[in-house]
């Protein structure tokens, strides 16, 4: 028999697991200006912004990665998962970066 208390248990529990899933989706969610590493790739691999704009790469992946430019411009530590590393593009131009640990995996920032 469902007695009032065991109802109002329920029925929070269900409400706090609704809460949790949404919350788990937005948080997973990609912030603007944001690069995700994930599964040995760069997310967005292209990604265009303003003079001025801070880019910021966050490793989702269970591997070390790094955010290295071609030109050495730019070039983080070793990025374990959830690290995150930021830069500031105050140039225009195009930005070819790379990780160097895992040279196939390309990326660029577009500055315009």
């Amino acid at each position: 028999m469902l007695t009032k208390r065991n109802f109002l248990l329920a029925f929070t529990l269900i409400v706090a697991g609704v809460v949790l899933a949404v919350y788990g989706q937005g948080a997973a969610k990609q912030q603007e200006n944001e690069i995700v590493i994930q599964n040995f790739a760069f997310e967005p691999a292209t990604l265009t912004v303003k003079v001025g704009t801070k880019v910021s790469w966050i490793n989702r992946d269970d591997e070390p990665h790094t955010a290295t430019a071609t030109d050495k411009r730019f070039n983080s530590k070793t990025l374990e998962n959830g690290d995150r590393f930021t830069t500031e593009f105050n140039q225009p131009g195009i930005y070819k970066y790379y990780c160097a640990l895992h040279p196939k995996m390309t990326g660029q920032v577009i500055v315009k």
